[in-house]
């Protein structure tokens, strides 16, 4: 059966507007006049008056986050309230007072971002969130979701101490010799760790969540990194959205891995780059090599222009990322990588060149997530290496207030989507969500 839209101003990818379109089979299979497509119609057909409305084809989100969407819709949304730190503890605290714990014993919320405050440019700490509560467990994560503060309480049911070493690829904050409640990119899986899982019915009701939130702002299709959490669990509960008809977002996953023992044994599974169908299927490997801007936390290969005591973390070491990648690439999976600092962006070259020559195949996809600190000469080299790159156009409202400050004359090669684009290479776009809001007109 067809169903035909007419009287619309439809957008095809060119001008002039079309007045209707048919569809059939979940597939577009005409977009022109009204009298064509009506002609088109037979018995059983149903037909649309679109009363003069525009149209255009879904959005595609090339990078983000579906389940942690849903997981922010739970949370304390202080994305909406990081005007001033005051305002984001007085609200956070009228929060948790009306709500309660929102995970499981724990009270959460996200987006903070310290360039915003108008009163203290600084992040928040234990101290700040002592005043939201004393006796629950407080977490609040930055709006890049690569730095989290925590409360007292917080700090003392974890067992964390001026002595608590930090994990590899991360760290702990410390002021005055004591820990001042920030944990930075790997160390806040010591938050996390304290934070009871969620089952397959939460990660359910999330993902339907996020959908009506993306189909909200015309999204239909995402490539989405949800294995924070279970990749088992994850993938049972995407295919019994599917079997119910309530998946409203067409989902390819960023396969999110950082070990080559897990990589391997996912791959056996038959889980490669495609493997899947229209609703869901298998993606690139993910990996997250360094941290974010705003937080000082991307790797830059020399220290930054405004804090000379930091170049970033590197949040795995070469080795690591030869090996996983190199694996990923001799088994048929295409990488993605999250590389915001040039210095970060060296290292997964090099990783992406090795696996290359090791295993040459002109048809890889791999590609740069974010790609946003970038020298010339790197530019040049991943023209060479034929790369895609997963840019976030919205990241520039916020960063452009920062990036001269940060890197210094890197800012003048940066963000260099374009001219990557002039040179040869593929560039898709996307919002990170919940990094930043799901509206992919913004």
């Amino acid at each position: 059966m067809k169903r035909i839209f007419y009287n619309g101003q439809v957008y095809t990818g060119e001008l002039p507007l079309a007045s209707a379109f048919a569809v059939e089979n979940g597939k577009f299979t005409f977009a022109g006049a009204d009298d064509q497509a009506l002609a088109l119609a037979r018995p059983g057909d149903e037909t649309i008056d679109l009363n003069g409305r525009f149209v255009c084809a879904g959005f595609n989100d090339s990078h983000m986050h579906l389940l942690s969407l849903g997981l922010a819709l739970r949370r304390a949304r202080l994305n909406e309230h990081t005007g001033s730190l005051r305002e984001l503890i007085d609200y956070f605290r009228d929060f948790a007072a009306e709500m309660g714990p929102n995970e499981r014993g724990w009270i959460v919320g996200r987006g903070w971002n310290q360039d915003y405050f108008s009163d203290e440019k600084r992040m928040p700490n234990r101290y700040d969130l002592d005043q939201v509560s004393l006796t629950e467990p407080v977490a609040a994560v930055r709006c890049c979701g690569h730095c989290a503060v925590v409360n007292s309480r917080a700090l003392a049911l974890m067992g964390v101490t001026a002595e608590t070493p930090a994990p590899e690829g991360g760290e702990i904050g410390l002021e005055n010799g004591q820990p001042d409640g920030r944990f930075y990119d790997t160390a806040m899986d010591m938050i996390w760790a304290r934070v009871p899982e969620v089952g397959k019915e939460d990660v359910k009701d999330m993902i339907r969540a996020a959908c009506r939130r993306y189909n909200a702002c015309g999204v239909t299709s995402c490539q989405t990194d949800d294995y924070a959490t279970d990749w088992r669990l994850v993938n049972q509960a995407y295919r019994e959205l599917i079997a119910s008809g309530e998946l409203t977002v067409r989902v390819t996953e960023q396969c999110n891995f950082h070990e080559v023992d897990a990589l391997a044994e996912f791959i056996a599974a038959g889980h490669v780059t495609g493997a899947g169908d229209d609703m869901f299927r298998i993606g690139p490997l993910k990996m997250v090599a360094d941290g974010s801007l705003g937080g000082r936390t991307a790797y830059l290969s020399r220290p930054y222009s405004d804090d000379p005591s930091t170049r970033g973390l590197m949040l795995y070491s070469r080795q690591t990322l030869e090996d996983v990648i190199g694996y990923a690439h001799e088994h048929g999976m295409n990488a993605a990588i999250h590389a915001i600092g040039d210095g970060c962006l060296d290292a997964v070259l090099d990783a992406i060149e090795k696996a290359l020559n090791a295993h040459p195949r002109e048809d890889h996809r791999h590609g740069i997530v974010h790609c946003q600190i970038t020298r010339r000469d790197q530019l040049e080299r991943m023209a060479r290496l034929k790369l895609h790159i997963y840019a976030q156009s919205i990241f520039i409202d916020y960063d452009s207030r920062v990036v001269r400050q940060r890197v210094g004359d890197m800012a003048e090669t940066s963000y260099s989507w374009k001219t990557l684009t002039d040179m040869g290479l593929t560039v898709s776009n996307g919002t990170d969500c919940p990094v930043e809001l799901p509206d992919a007109l913004r």
